[in-house]
Order: C-alpha cells, then sequence, then structure tokens
C-alpha cells in the first residue's frame, strides 16, 4: 500500500506535470511551416466550427499526431533511462547510451529492407534488436567484478559505437532512393507522425508504463543491495528482467516510430531526481509527464529554430544532452 504522504506527492507531481504537458502541448500546436497564431489554435480547440477547414486540418491532421507523438516518445524514452538508472546504479545509464537505441534502429532498417509493415513487421525486428544489444551489453559486462557499476555503461558505449558502425554499413547497401528520409529518421524525426501510428504506440506503451509503476517500489529496494532486497523478499531476477523487457520493448517500439532520439533518458531523470528526490514512485510518473513536455518542447525547438524547414528533433536532445552527459561523467570521476 502507498503511504498517504506518498500519494499526496504522486497527485501533487502528477498535476503539476499534466499542467506543464498541457501548455508545451498547446505551444506545439501553434508552431510550424505556416503560422496560426495561439489565439486560432484556442479557437480551433474550444470551437471548431468556427474555424476554416484548411487551419483545422493543420492543426488536428498534421501537428497533433506530431505532438502526441513527440509526447509518447519523451515519456518513454525518460522512464526508460530512469529504470536503466536504478538497475545499474549509476545516473548516467540510459537507452541511447547503453546501445538499446541503435539495436532497435538495426532491427528497424533490417525490417524496412525487407520490405515489413511498420507495425508489426518492423517493430518486431526493432524489438529483437534492442534485445540482441541487450544480451551483449550483459555478457561483456559480466564476470568484471574490479569495474562495478561502470563495466556495463562501458560495454553499452562500446556496443552503440558497434550498432552505429553497421547502421552505417546497412544504409550503404540500401538502393533506395529514401536514403535521406531514412537518414532524417535516424536523427529523429517526427514528421511523418499521423493518428494510426499514435495510436499504436500508445496501445504497446501503456501497459510498460503500469507494469514500471507497479515495480517502482522495488525499484526503490534494488538501490539499497541486493542482499536488502533479498531479505525484503524482492525476487531480484524476476524483477530485473521484467524491468529490462518492458524498458526495451518500449524503446524499441519508440525508435520504430521516432527514430534516434539520445541523452532524452538522461537528462529528464536526472533533473527530477535532484527536485524531487530518489523515490521511484515518485519518479516514474513524473519522467512519463515531464519526458512528455520535454519532447515536445525539443521538437518545437526543432521547427522553430531553422528560418526554413525544420532540423531533427534529435539534434535538439543531443545538443542538450551531451554536455550534461560530460558534466555528470566529470562529476562522477572527481
Amino acid at each position: 500500500m502507498i503511504k498517504r504522504s506518498i500519494a499526496f506527492r504522486i497527485i501533487l507531481v502528477s498535476v503539476v506535470l499534466t499542467l506543464v504537458l498541457g501548455l508545451a502541448m498547446f505551444l506545439g500546436l501553434g508552431v510550424g511551416s505556416t503560422s496560426q497564431g495561439l489565439s486560432t489554435v484556442w479557437k480551433t480547440l474550444v470551437s471548431p466550427e468556427t474555424c476554416d477547414s484548411t487551419t483545422a486540418a493543420i492543426i488536428w491532421r498534421i501537428r497533433f499526431p506530431r505532438v502526441l507523438m513527440a509526447m509518447m516518445a519523451g515519456a518513454v524514452l525518460s522512464t526508460g533511462g530512469l529504470v536503466f538508472q536504478a538497475l545499474l546504479r549509476n545516473p548516467l545509464a540510459e537507452p541511447y547510451i547503453l546501445g538499446i537505441s541503435g539495436g532497435s534502429a538495426i532491427g528497424a532498417i533490417i525490417g524496412i529492407i525487407l520490405g515489413l509493415s511498420r507495425f508489426p513487421g518492423v517493430g518486431i525486428t526493432a524489438f529483437m534488436g534492442s534485445m540482441v544489444t541487450l544480451v551483449l551489453v550483459v555478457i561483456m559486462s559480466s564476470g568484471r567484478s574490479s569495474l562495478k557499476k561502470d563495466s556495463m555503461l562501458l560495454s553499452g558505449v562500446v556496443v552503440n559505437a558497434f550498432c552505429s558502425a553497421v547502421i552505417m554499413f546497412l544504409i550503404s547497401l540500401t538502393q533506395n532512393n529514401k536514403i535521406h528520409s531514412i537518414m532524417f529518421w535516424l536523427m529523429g524525426d517526427l514528421s511523418s507522425s499521423d493518428l494510426n501510428q499514435a495510436g499504436i504506440l500508445a496501445m504497446s506503451i501503456i501497459p510498460c508504463f503500469i507494469i514500471i509503476f507497479i515495480l517502482s517500489h522495488a525499484m526503490n529496494v534494488l538501490l539499497m543491495g541486493s542482499e536488502m532486497a533479498h531479505s525484503m523478499g524482492v525476487n531480484i531476477r524476476v524483477v530485473t528482467g521484467v524491468l529490462l523487457i518492458t524498458s526495451s520493448f518500449m524503446v524499441s517500439a519508440t525508435v520504430c516510430h521516432c527514430g534516434l532520439m539520445g541523452f532524452v533518458g538522461l537528462v529528464v531523470p536526472h533533473i527530477f531526481r535532484l527536485v524531487l528526490g530518489p523515490d521511484h514512485r515518485v519518479l516514474v510518473p513524473a519522467c512519463i509527464l515531464g519526458g512528455g513536455a520535454y519532447m515536445v518542447v525539443c521538437d518545437l525547438l526543432a521547427r522553430w529554430i531553422p528560418r526554413q524547414g525544420e532540423m531533427p528533433v534529435g539534434v535538439i536532445t543531443a545538443m542538450i544532452g551531451a554536455p550534461l552527459f560530460i558534466l555528470l561523467l566529470k562529476r562522477g570521476r572527481s
């Protein structure tokens, strides 16, 4: 049972971040290649019958699915980063750095080359790619007690570099006139989002969020050490396995639809851990809502900064996350 104080914190954090997410989504609906003011967006949301069909189509059929995809991608990547950081007890761990996202991208590219449908074909190959890289990272980091908690992180960096090389190799072999769009997708592309994709992704990730929240207290116990977790009745192997598979699945589903967006799982959990403390019962809903708002803002910047066209949202997340990664790495070594 959740104590009243914790329940109050969860509700308070959820309400505040829901308002922040709503504001971010509202701003996201107002930014694009055609300039509809925020007042026009508000009128379209409140009384759509008063707006012309072109404006309504731009907001509901183009921008709204994109904002939804950005929200879900941010929620998945930030929550995945939180899970990996808890399991490895390392604040630098996240799906992109560990190679999970890269493995998913390899699987997705293989599915595209084979001509499979985006769902479920490419989704299955992306998940298989993430699981293969996860197994590689675990095998490489096992039996290295001298490196302790950094062993899996270092192994993940190596696997991630290898995945990048394999991705470039596969693209070089692809005789396809859509190589430019594939490259754009690899850097995090939300421009082709539609409501059908958003619905499929939502059905894939919502059960994952529920499972992770149910196991949030177990993550708190795991941070105390394996002996303490075992004495408190936590089945370490089962909990760890479920969390790893669940996180890898939802990350692969996101990569399949949105491409690679690095360092989101590093930035968002770190900020909320500093502000809200280490309790994962509070951090899980915070990362879901706050991560969604963060990615919506990053996508807004990706559309607003260039004078013409737009840039991949992965460029924005890397520009923000890479310096923070270096700062945390330097602090951890000092």
